[in-house]
């Protein structure tokens, strides 16, 4: 795969702890760190929840937000959408590819109004069936992250966005724990996903250091996303799951580099290794011959280098008779067996 062929996504989620100079100046950093892309996600506690104690609400799941209501939660987590039409522009002239994940039909609304080009449905909203059909409808790309859906989820939501007529569909393999344990990536669902419902696939990650994203990629991912904080020190509901600058580009770099060694299944010979074939075994007169005298497996070997025949004629040859005199070093050509 191509490096322009990467969607690298910085995550920006919540890594901006209510302030716009800082949402504005990690856009920036993303794109220094080698993002092609940057993801807002639009919503606010309304539009996610109701603001009720009630233990329905409160977070009690072995999570970094245990204790907390979702309400209060995403109070802290959202990014005002008076910000949004600055961030798109700042993105654009800053040539990232900037969109959104809208989690309600009001989000959805308010992103055409910016001229959104992708819509990103979050794992927790893949079962939103009407919420897929509402994006879907527009007829922009549908990233879909795969977290905690099941299989039968996975299609009704593909289904969804089929069933509106738009078929550029991207699946994210996902791990919908923060942070994700690595041994629950579980990464050979990328190339599964892509067998199973014929659309392409990439990878959101929430597994700490570089090794998953690396692997997705060498797996046929062509969508990467990861969380991404100016630094770490800043806390923040995202905080201790995202990736600093300094390792988000030498994420880019690393993947590049599998993109690079990952390739083509292409069997054409490079100029450069082609110039190795002369080093490949061929047939050699290892005596002198006598014009007439038999070829024996004593004076006609395969060895390198590639100047005579290939070794695939050795049964062939031996028994014939020379049809000149051979010098012991002479690469064998057809001319010198008697036939």
């Amino acid at each position: 795969m191509k490096h322009s062929d990467l969607l690298l996504i910085a995550e920006l989620s919540a890594n901006h702890n209510q302030e716009k100079n800082l949402a504005l100046e990690t856009l920036h950093a993303a794109k220094e760190s080698g993002a092609n892309a940057v993801k807002l996600q639009t919503y606010t506690a309304d539009t996610l929840t109701l603001d009720s104690s009630k233990p329905y609400f409160q977070i009690q799941s072995d999570t970094l937000w245990d204790g907390e209501t979702l309400y209060s939660l995403y109070q802290k987590a959202y990014t005002p959408w008076e910000w949004h039409e600055e961030l798109f522009e700042y993105a654009k002239k800053l040539g990232l590819l900037c969109f959104s994940t809208p989690f309600d039909p009001t989000a959805v609304d308010f992103l055409e109004t910016l001229g959104n080009p992708i819509y990103k449905i979050a794992s927790f909203e893949i079962n939103d069936i009407p919420l897929i059909r509402y994006a879907a409808r527009l007829q922009k790309p549908m990233i879909l992250s795969t977290g905690i859906a099941s299989l039968e989820e996975i299609s009704e939501a593909v289904e969804a966005c089929r069933n509106e007529g738009n078929e550029d569909i991207t699946l994210l393999a996902c791990t919908s724990s923060y942070p994700a344990p690595l041994e629950e990536a579980n990464l050979a669902r990328i190339p599964d996903l892509k067998r199973r419902f014929g659309v392409k696939v990439g990878l959101s990650d929430h597994t700490l250091g570089l090794i998953a994203p690396i692997v997705a990629v060498s797996l046929g991912a062509s969508v990467i996303e990861k969380h991404f904080i100016l630094s770490r020190s800043l806390g923040g509901p995202d905080g201790a799951f995202s990736l600093e600058p300094s390792e988000f580009k030498e994420m880019v770099s690393s993947i590049h580099a599998a993109s690079l060694a990952l390739g083509e299944a292409n069997y054409e010979l490079s100029p450069k290794v082609a110039k190795s074939k002369i080093f490949k075994r061929s047939l050699f007169v290892c005596e002198k011959i006598q014009k007439g005298e038999r070829f024996t497996p004593k004076n006609l070997r395969s060895i390198r280098p590639g100047h005579g025949l290939p070794p695939k004629h050795l049964n062939e040859i031996l028994g014939k008779e020379a049809a000149c005199d051979i010098e012991r070093g002479e690469p064998l050509t057809w001319e010198m067996v008697r036939r």
